[in-house]
């Protein structure tokens, strides 16, 4: 693969700290709702309202065992995509009994969509043209916010936290402190302007649409991409992590990720796809459940 460029700006840890500075003066003021229809009788349902920057009010789902806690936690990152579930489609509902849960949709998502209403493709590109404006800047913003508020109930194992998804786990992950594992799918923010034009595939296919009816705003574009770079983010990642890569001979497969991967100072473990959403998903349950201490996953009957 050829050399990425090094394009990481000089007021990177500004941005950020900026960033996380705003959402701090911001109270989260959380309101809970109980949902009586998605509780079971192993674990209980809430809705969760919270505030990230903007101000702009966000929603989640939050899911607490029943019984003696405190309970390790899995935290689902924004996904990119229009819908919310409160955990991944396919997932074992038994999950539940044994984990808080807490998954959250960042502005523009369904149930946190007002005033701003996502389009998918689209939201990529969002504001892309400044990285103040840029909607992923407010995003990244939601994504800290919901770690700061699963954190602060005292129902979680504070020793046992792992932040699942896409280039969020990471980010988060590095911005702020309290998750002690990362299972992380790149997909979005992996050297983006050098990636992008080498694929034809969706969602990198949003730059290169942009930047098409745009010729003229490559520049700030890829200045914007550049604040969001996984590469930049690796040294500050504390958190025990794994990378689910792509297929060999994909533009993220192990080796073109190896850069992210040196990057890391903390333990990190990479799981290229065997093209099976079951041989990867049944790798990340049972990477999760030997993390913290459990000799089994709880995985989906169509799994056993």
């Amino acid at each position: 693969m050829p050399a990425l460029s090094n394009n990481k700006p000089s007021d990177f840890d500004g941005y950020w700290s900026k960033t996380l500075e705003e959402l701090s003066r911001l109270p989260a003021a959380p309101e809970t709702e109980l949902i009586p229809i998605r509780s079971a009788e192993f674990a209980t349902m809430y809705g969760v309202r919270l505030t990230s920057i903007g101000p702009y009010r966000l929603f989640a789902y939050l899911s607490i065992p029943k019984g003696n806690g405190p309970f390790p936690a899995l935290y689902y990152v924004p996904r990119y995509g229009s819908a919310l579930e409160p955990i991944p489609q396919g997932s074992a509902n038994a999950k539940r009994s044994r984990f808080v849960t807490f998954s959250l949709a960042a502005r523009g998502q369904r149930n946190s969509d007002q005033p701003f209403s996502a389009m998918f493709p689209g939201l990529l590109t969002e504001g892309i043209d400044d990285p103040w404006g840029y909607v992923f800047r407010g995003i990244v913003a939601d994504s800290c916010r919901g770690l700061e508020y699963l954190l602060s109930r005292p129902e979680v194992d504070k020793s046992r936290v792992v932040a699942i998804g896409n280039d969020l786990a990471l980010i988060t992950a590095a911005l702020k402190p309290g998750l002690t594992h990362v299972v992380c799918s790149p997909g979005l923010f992996y050297a983006t302007s050098d990636l992008a034009p080498k694929t034809r595939a969706y969602p990198l296919e949003e730059v290169n649409d942009y930047l098409r009816l745009n010729p003229k705003k490559r520049e700030v574009v890829h200045r914007t991409l550049s604040y969001f770079d996984l590469r930049w983010f690796a040294p500050k990642v504390k958190a025990t992590t794994l990378i689910m890569a792509e297929s060999p001979g994909g533009l993220m497969d192990g080796k073109g990720l190896q850069p992210l991967v040196e990057g890391m100072k903390a333990k990190v473990e990479v799981h290229q796809s065997e093209h099976s959403s079951y041989k990867d998903g049944l790798f990340s349950e049972v990477w999760v459940a030997r993390q913290f201490g459990f000799k089994e996953a709880i995985l989906p009957e169509h799994w056993q």
